[in-house]
This record gives C-alpha cells, sequence and structure tokens, in this order.
C-alpha cells in the first residue's frame, strides 16, 4: 500500500484467506441493521484496527460534524469519524477484515483503489458488504434477504432475491465492481425491513444479514446480546399492533403478501392489498412508543 491516505496502524498482519466485509455508514441502511451487525461482528471477532484511512482525504466535515463533548462548559473531547480496517477472527478461528466507520465523501476512485490493493496484498478470498432498506414485510415474519453482486457464479452460489431496478450507488457498491475487476468474488446481502418501523432497531434484519453472510461467506458470529433483542423486540411490536384493528388489518396483509412469496406489493392490484396509510399511522404510534420510554 503506497498511498498518503490511508496508513498501517501496526505492523502488516499475518492473515489466511481472510474475507473482507464492509460496512460503511451513510447509505440505505433502514434500522442501522447493517451497521449494528456490523459492530456485533467487530465484538465478536475481538477486532482491531490494522489500517486507518485519512479523514481530510475523505470525510466532509461539515456534513459530517465531529461531535464535541461539553460537561458544565468544560470541552473534554472532541469526536472525529474516521474509516477504519479491523482485522480478527469468527467463532471458528477464520480471518476476517471489516472496513468500517463513515462512507467517503470524496475520493472514491483513490479510496476503492486502496482498498482493493489492500485486499490482494493480504490475499482476500472474498467480500460482502451489509446493507438494509424499508419495504412492505410484516415484523411477525423472518427478514427476508436480496443479493447484489458482478459475478453470475457468485448469485447462483445463494437463494437470496434479484431485484431489477435502477438505483443510486454506495461505495460499498464500487467495492464490489473492484473486488470483481480483481478477481476476488464479491457479493451485497440486503435485508428487507418492515416500512413502519424504520425509525428504530430492527434486530431481526441484523441477525439475517448475519446468518446471510454465514451463508454466502461461511463466517459464523454468535451476536448473542442481538439475537436475543428479537424476541423482545417482537413482543413489543405485537403489542403495538394489537391495540389498533385498523393495524391488525394492516399487518395480515402484509402476511398474506409475504406468505405468497410476493417480493413487491402490488398495492392497485386484485388480490392483497396494502394500506399504506395504516402503516404510516403505525410508525407515528411506534415514535410516540419511544418518546415514552425516553
Amino acid at each position: 500500500m503506497e498511498d498518503a491516505s490511508a496508513r498501517w496502524v501496526d505492523d502488516r498482519p499475518e492473515v489466511t484467506d481472510p474475507v473482507l466485509l464492509v460496512g460503511l455508514s451513510g447509505w440505505i441502511d433502514a434500522s442501522g441493521a447493517a451497521k449494528a451487525a456490523i459492530d456485533a461482528i467487530t465484538a465478536d471477532a475481538e477486532s482491531s484496527p490494522i489500517v486507518e484511512f485519512d479523514d481530510d482525504t475523505y470525510i466532509d466535515y461539515r456534513a459530517r460534524r465531529p461531535t464535541m463533548e461539553l460537561r458544565e462548559g468544560l470541552h473534554s473531547v472532541l469526536h472525529w469519524e474516521r474509516i477504519l480496517l479491523s482485522a480478527g477472527t469468527d467463532q471458528t478461528g477464520q480471518d476476517v477484515l471489516v472496513l468500517h466507520g463513515p462512507e467517503p465523501d470524496m475520493a472514491w476512485h483513490r479510496f476503492t483503489r486502496i482498498v482493493g490493493d489492500i485486499a490482494v496484498e493480504l490475499g482476500v478470498r472474498h467480500m460482502a458488504h451489509l446493507g438494509a432498506y424499508p419495504f412492505a414485510v410484516p415484523h411477525t415474519r423472518p427478514a427476508r434477504l436480496s443479493i447484489s453482486s458482478p459475478s453470475q457464479d457468485v448469485l447462483a452460489r445463494v437463494p437470496f432475491l434479484r431485484s431489477t431496478i435502477d438505483v443510486p450507488a454506495g461505495a460499498a457498491a464500487a467495492l464490489e465492481r473492484e473486488m470483481h475487476d480483481r478477481g476476488i468474488p464479491s457479493i451485497g446481502i440486503w435485508a428487507q425491513v418492515p416500512h413502519y418501523i424504520t425509525s428504530m432497531p430492527y434486530p431481526s434484519a441484523s441477525v439475517a444479514l448475519l446468518d446471510g453472510t454465514r451463508e454466502a461467506t461461511g463466517l459464523v458470529f454468535e451476536a448473542a446480546e442481538l439475537r436475543a433483542e428479537v424476541i423482545s423486540q417482537g413482543r413489543r411490536l405485537d403489542q403495538l399492533v394489537a391495540n389498533n384493528p385498523e393495524h391488525e388489518s394492516m399487518l395480515h396483509q402484509l402476511e398474506q403478501l409475504y406468505d405468497a412469496g410476493d417480493d413487491v406489493a402490488d398495492i392497485d392490484a386484485g388480490g392483497p392489498s396494502l394500506e399504506y396509510r395504516s402503516g404510516d399511522e403505525l410508525a407515528e404510534e411506534v415514535e410516540k412508543f419511544l418518546r415514552d420510554q425516553d
């Protein structure tokens, strides 16, 4: 790696056939599900930084201002967001690299080239990035996953949903192409989050991303606390819905669509229909619920 915008934090680590996982905040991540999954991964892997990217090169601090800790007038700490590459191992001892932090605001070509150079230097065998998006699905069913990849071979290996759509791309999508061009299999794993709860954490989607990562790459992470939250949050949501017959009706329609295997909710066609007004109203109740908890 020969670029002043990135530096080794310590000596170059000795890793064997590592998998590179990418979780850059700032792109599409409904409920923060991908970030929660990446945080669980870095904790389980007991990872530590090995590469630090220069924030003045990649971060626009007018858009991502540092956080100042002010305690009774005393300016004690200024927290700067930085992009880091960390190294650790999964539950089976496999080496894993995690690229995490804010999505770069600029110099994407330079950024992806450097990450590609590091991946080749460290012998990365696979790359996967995580994301989540809002969708008309019920919280009473397992979170579904969809996939993106530049490789037909990679697409054929996993049974995740496949979409046909033109959308704005994130830096992780640029990394997909970079790795593919360097002969490193790459994949994007996306979790669907119920559209009415995107304002609150949704551990079910985070766990689905961890399980999808295992299926796609073989990496195993326990994430015990995150998995325990799935049941408790599901019960809270059930209670919220049960208080309103209209919300119960909306949930039933979503369950019908999900069970029928519909990947896109058809609002105007015959058969099960979706009343988005109910979803908006339920979202407002969820937000009120969170304020009451605070």
